[in-house]
C-alpha cells in the first residue's frame, strides 16, 4: 500500500468465509513473498471488511490461509486505528480482563460476552516487510486479539464456556449460514 492511500480504495469484496468453513480452524500459514499480490489481497481484505461495516478481518474469513489482517477499529477513547498486519505475533497482552461484546464477520449477527485483555501488542509486518508493532487498549485490544485468534485457527466461540458457548452454538445451528 502506498502512503497515502486510502486502504481498500482500490480493492474489491471478496465473499466472506463462514463458521464452519475449515478455513477458519485451522491455523494460517506464515507469508513468505511479499509483492504485488500480497499488496492486493491487503486491500481487496479492506474493502471486504468496509463494505462488511467491520473493524477488522483477518484472511482466512475470506478464504486465504495466510496471516495477515486488517483494521479500522476505534479505542474506548474513541481515536480510530486504521493498518495491517503481516505475520504478526500476539506479543503482549496486559491489564485486566474485561467481558464484552464480541461478534464476528464470519458469524454475522451473532454476538456473545468474550473475555479479553484490556491492553495487547503485536508485531509483525507491513505488505513492503517493514517491522511494524501496534499497540492497542480498550476495545482495539479486543480487535487485536481476535484478529490474532482467526490466524490461529480460533474464533471467539472457542473462548466461551457454559451457558453463553451452549447459546451461542443453538444460535449458529438455527442461523441460516449455520445449516
Amino acid at each position: 500500500m502506498r502512503h497515502g492511500s486510502i486502504p481498500g480504495a482500490r480493492g474489491r469484496v471478496l465473499p466472506m468465509t463462514l463458521f464452519g468453513d475449515p478455513v477458519l480452524h485451522a491455523p494460517c500459514e506464515e507469508v513468505t513473498e511479499f509483492g504485488s499480490e500480497l499488496e492486493r489481497l491487503v486491500e481487496d481484505m479492506f474493502a471486504t471488511m468496509y463494505d462488511a461495516r467491520g473493524v477488522g478481518l483477518a484472511a482466512n474469513q475470506v478464504g486465504r490461509n495466510v496471516r495477515v489482517f486488517v483494521y479500522d477499529c476505534p479505542d474506548d477513547e474513541d481515536v480510530r486505528h486504521v493498518g495491517h498486519v503481516v505475520n504478526p505475533r500476539l506479543v503482549s497482552v496486559e491489564g485486566i480482563v474485561l467481558r464484552g461484546p464480541e461478534g464476528c464477520l464470519s458469524l454475522p449477527g451473532l454476538e456473545a460476552g468474550t473475555e479479553r485483555y484490556d491492553e495487547a501488542v503485536v508485531e509483525g509486518f507491513t505488505v513492503d516487510g517493514d517491522r511494524v508493532r501496534v499497540r492497542g487498549s480498550g476495545f482495539f485490544a479486543r480487535c487485536l486479539q481476535h484478529e490474532c485468534d482467526h490466524l490461529e485457527g480460533r474464533v471467539y466461540v472457542d473462548r466461551l464456556s457454559g451457558w453463553r458457548r451452549s447459546w451461542v452454538r443453538r444460535k449458529i445451528a438455527k442461523a441460516p449460514w449455520g445449516r
